[in-house]
């Protein structure tokens, strides 16, 4: 049987590298952008019927790209994909908008809730997917509905139908979020407005900024032995900040957070967290399990 001719707009070999913010990693075999429902619902049937499979990415915040790049089809959402809309106290969002400015769109709306995301530097789809969660305030508490895309067409499922958890989900691949429904709480514009104030500037102080990363590299364990310490102190503890493997190093300021210092690869980024994992384990018996995602062939050595 004949493979079907890809849909307008699939590019070939595409850097994925730039469409991350450690940019590290190869190329994909196959590239699209998709602005609106009718032409993601295209390209997931076109790769179903090809056997091609699937993958999304969003603003690259949390994601390692193989050095040797990724197989099948990589797909990015923005246009119609991307919109924010205000209904009440509802904020209705595509897959591909960020978090920030999901936020900040709510609190000129006086809607209260998802400040928190004004601190996530990634999309609604993603967020979706790990359930985003930040000082104090987690996606799933205001999530009203999530549509998702596969190749049998479009499906609406409420938060307790997602299995969501602490930084996951039951999503598979090849399901797409193209869109959501935040239900929100009514407030004051002006005290919304400055607790994103005051959120920024914790962040500014806490992480580092305007370089190369991307978000928390491991997740904060529920071991125990951990006595509530975030997977970041104990890095730090472990003598982890600025200890770096070629071009990439744990952040001095934040040691959960990996710097691409110019020249990084994946293999670099991944060889810094097994040293990072490794010490945090020889000194507390803990085992970091890592928060960042991957695209393509990237193995973590311990696995």
């Amino acid at each position: 049987m004949s493979v079907p001719a890809p849909p307008a707009g699939v590019e070939r070999d595409h850097p994925l590298a730039r469409l991350t913010t450690v940019r590290t990693g190869g190329r994909g075999e196959l590239f699209a952008r998709a602005g609106t429902e009718a032409a993601l619902l295209e390209l997931l049937a076109w790769a179903h019927d090809a056997e091609v499979p699937v993958s999304v990415v969003g603003s690259g915040s949390n994601l390692l790209i193989a050095d040797d790049g990724v197989r099948g089809l990589v797909v990015k959402l923005d246009g119609e994909l991307a919109g924010i809309a205000v209904e009440g106290r509802r904020v209705l969002c595509g897959g591909g908008a960020r978090l920030p400015a999901i936020a900040a769109r709510a609190a000129r709306a006086g809607l209260s809730g998802i400040e928190f995301g004004v601190n996530i530097p990634g999309t609604l789809g993603g967020a979706v997917r790990m359930n985003a969660n930040a000082y104090g305030g987690e996606l799933g508490r205001v999530l009203e509905w999530v549509e998702l895309a596969g190749a049998a067409g479009l499906e609406r499922r409420g938060p307790g139908e997602l299995g969501l958890g602490y930084r996951s989900s039951n999503l598979i691949g090849g399901e797409v979020v193209v869109r959501a429904s935040l239900l929100l709480a009514q407030g004051d514009p002006e005290e919304v407005a400055a607790t994103l104030a005051e959120m920024r500037r914790m962040r500014h102080e806490a992480q580092p900024q305007g370089i190369k990363t991307f978000g928390s590299t491991f997740k904060n364990p529920a071991d125990p032995r951990a006595e509530g310490r975030s997977a970041g102190v104990l890095l730090s503890e472990a003598g982890c900040n600025g200890l770096g493997v070629g071009g990439a190093r744990f952040a001095p300021k934040h040691a959960n957070f990996i710097e691409n210092t110019g020249t990084a690869s994946t293999a670099d980024v991944v060889a810094v967290m097994a040293e990072g994992r490794r010490r945090v384990l020889e000194r507390t018996g803990i085992e970091l399990e890592p928060e960042v995602q991957t695209l393509g062939d990237v193995r973590f050595p311990w696995r």
